[in-house]
């Protein structure tokens, strides 16, 4: 028994040693959008800056579109000058995965998206960074950089679109609370969803 629960400690350590942290700095990266255009988080620095990790796949994902509420969320933070990166971690060899020019069209054009950026992150290497486990994956840094929120977008874990109406949306209230230069009550929840198709 005592071996396995060295193990887990040992293995559970190195997770957390990589692991983001709430509070913390969050870490910077550059990647490329839908556009070919190269996007590094370190440039918005002073903006409040969401991120949201997306595979229009993904059940959990769609559930959040067809209602419009990712996207009225998307298009209210813009326009109090919130900086928004959709990141699509899916890796090529997914059946999942959308090259560039596809997942535009499925995301800002059937969907209407309204993020900033949509990212392409096919390596996972900042997915992995920010060990964002599920589609939708949430994350909200301060103007000083600082992550102040990671988790599920809201408390209904369902996929269900109905479920939209009565739920806490997590983000909305991050936001709010952050642009209002106040401490974010809910700083962490629980995300869910399908899993990030990355390597």
């Amino acid at each position: 028994m005592i071996r396995p629960l060295a193990s887990l400690l040992a293995t559970f350590a190195v997770f957390a040693a990589h692991a983001v942290t709430v509070g913390q700095p969050a870490p910077d990266f550059s990647l490329t959008d839908v556009h070919g255009k190269a996007v590094k988080l370190s440039d918005f620095k002073g903006k409040t800056v969401v991120l949201e990790w997306t595979n229009p796949g993904c059940p959990f994902v769609q559930k959040h579109y067809s209602t419009s509420n990712m996207q009225s969320l998307q298009k209210d933070s813009t326009g109090k000058g919130v900086v928004w990166l959709a990141v699509n971690s899916t890796e090529k060899n997914h059946q999942d995965y959308l090259a560039p020019a596809k997942l535009d069209a499925k995301m800002n054009g059937e969907w209407k998206g309204a993020s900033s950026y949509l990212l392409m992150d096919e390596t996972g290497k900042v997915g992995q960074a920010y060990t964002a486990k599920t589609t939708p994956h949430m994350y909200v840094i301060d103007p000083t950089g600082k992550l102040v929120y990671a988790g599920g977008i809201d408390d209904n874990r369902s996929a269900n679109p109905a479920d939209v109406k009565t739920a806490k949306n997590f983000v909305r209230a991050a936001l709010d609370e952050t642009l209002a230069g106040k401490p974010v009550t809910v700083a962490m929840a629980a995300p869910y969803g399908c899993s990030v198709k990355h390597q």
